[in-house]
């Protein structure tokens, strides 16, 4: 492990007095407004960002740039009441930025495997291009991935205020960590404030820099921990200490519910997928729930996902029982022979009524981002349905099915600029993503029949 600096602890001046203390630490996902001494600690770090002009400096200034900072007022042994800082992510490319907390993991020991696993996934990428062997190749590529992300996930060590500790992998098991879990700023603060003995009083986090280009936070906004990256990892971290209650549903697993077999024969299946169900185990955690685990269970022949949803939407979901049957089924899509059409709300006006939205997309650790020279086409086809003061009703078609397509399509300034509700990475968290596939249209390889299948919206 590399060597770490002692904490940088900001103490007040003058100090607090004991009226001026928290009884217990907040849940950090509690929507509220932050205590009044985190908040005196958030505004004396944003002043010192201004002063250092760090949002230039970190390019946090620039379109969709900014970033979430976190403040957390600790007590030390003799009583003195401070605060430690930290920043989501990386700060100006950095890890470790002085003065702020450090990663949950020693970027010089990940720097020994990371570099050189991107640069073999890279020339697996290159060969996939080559119809030639692709299906080994697609099958390496995706063993490679799955435990490269497995040794990533390994490196964070996550602890509680009981002593203990867990590696990021194993918190999340058997699913796999999602990505950015771990590097938010309130875990930094916690791991850092129990490894110097500091003791948790108050919590803040806020945005700082230019919004993202959905537009979903504000600068100087405060906001609570998300339940994507932190629902599982804050839980954890804050074992041993006072802490109040989480808000009814913001923390921990949500039941879901079976997925409805709509038509099956020899060949294939038509499923209705609830939403919070992924289509498939996904290649870091092949024992992950699933709607193609489930079925698999009781069936003889090898399933298949045609398209997979994303794991928050819902709707109507293709299987196949055989490659054949997948690889004639995936053609119809790719010829525009078939379709998949979905309904969503954005939260947003849309300028006009349809059209067609033409981004190319590429993969990034974080999500899908829109990449004029490195990105794959991507094409998505509109339709207004419905509006009301604040959010729009769209018909949406894939025309090229990418992961995220949809999302991003709608979310980007350069698409409808207006996520959809309750998409957590592109825009802002709701109940669920109000994504849904309504309508699936394709003509059966072996009987040569068409066929429809249609399901009713449950928003």
């Amino acid at each position: 492990m590399s060597e770490v600096p002692p904490p940088a602890v900001t103490y007040f001046e003058p100090p607090p007095s004991p009226a001026e203390l928290p009884s217990r630490l907040a849940s950090p996902f509690d929507p509220s407004p932050p205590h009044p001494l985190a908040r005196r600690a958030a505004e004396e770090l944003q002043s010192l960002l201004r002063r250092r002009d760090v949002a230039k400096d970190a390019g946090l200034d620039a379109p969709g740039g900014g970033k979430m900072f976190g403040v957390l007022v600790v007590a030390s042994d003799d009583g003195r009441i401070g605060y430690l800082r930290a920043f989501s992510g990386m700060l100006g490319g950095r890890w470790h930025v002085e003065g702020f907390a450090p990663p949950l993991f020693d970027p010089i020991a990940r720097d020994t495997f990371w570099p050189t696993g991107q640069e073999e996934l890279r020339a697996l990428e290159l060969r996939h291009a080559d119809p030639k062997g692709r299906d080994e190749v697609e099958h390496l590529r995706a063993e490679r991935s799955r435990q490269l992300w497995r040794q990533l996930t390994d490196s964070y060590v996550l602890p509680n205020a009981r002593g203990e500790r867990q590696s990021l992998t194993a918190l999340f098991e058997p699913e796999a960590p999602p990505g950015g879990a771990g590097d938010c700023a309130a875990p930094k603060l916690f791991a850092w404030a129990y490894q110097h003995r500091l003791r948790p009083l108050a919590l803040a986090e806020f945005w700082w820099g230019a919004p993202p280009v959905t537009g979903r936070w504000l600068a100087g906004g405060y906001y609570p921990a998300c339940q994507s990256k932190c629902g599982r990892v804050l839980p954890y971290m804050l074992e041993g200490l006072d802490v109040d209650p989480a808000p009814p549903g913001s923390t921990g697993p949500v039941p879901l519910e079976e997925p409805r077999l709509v038509f099956e024969d020899a060949w294939l299946l038509v499923v209705d997928k609830p939403h919070g169900l992924p289509s498939s185990p996904g290649r870091h955690a092949k024992q992950r729930d699933s709607v193609l685990a489930r079925f698999q269970q009781r069936s003889p022949s090898k399933l298949s996902v045609v398209f997979a949803l994303e794991a928050e939407a819902s709707g109507l979901l293709l299987l196949a029982k055989d490659e054949e049957t997948q690889a004639a089924l995936r053609r119809q899509f790719a010829r525009r022979e078939a379709d998949l059409r979905h309904v969503a709300w954005l939260d947003g006006s849309v300028a006009g009524d349809h059209g067609s939205i033409e981004l190319p997309l590429r993969t990034t650790m974080d999500g899908h981002r829109v990449d004029a020279v490195h990105g794959k086409r991507a094409v998505s086809e509109w339709r207004v349905t419905e509006r009301t003061g604040t959010r729009t009703r769209v018909t949406l078609l894939s025309r090229t099915r990418l992961a995220h397509q949809l999302q991003v399509h709608t979310a980007h300034p350069l698409g409808l600029g207006a996520p959809i509700v309750g998409d957590a990475l592109y825009g802002r968290e709701d109940t669920r993503l109000l994504l849904h596939a309504e309508s699936l249209t394709f003509t059966h390889p072996r009987t040569g029949e068409r066929l429809t299948f249609e399901s009713r919206p449950p928003f």
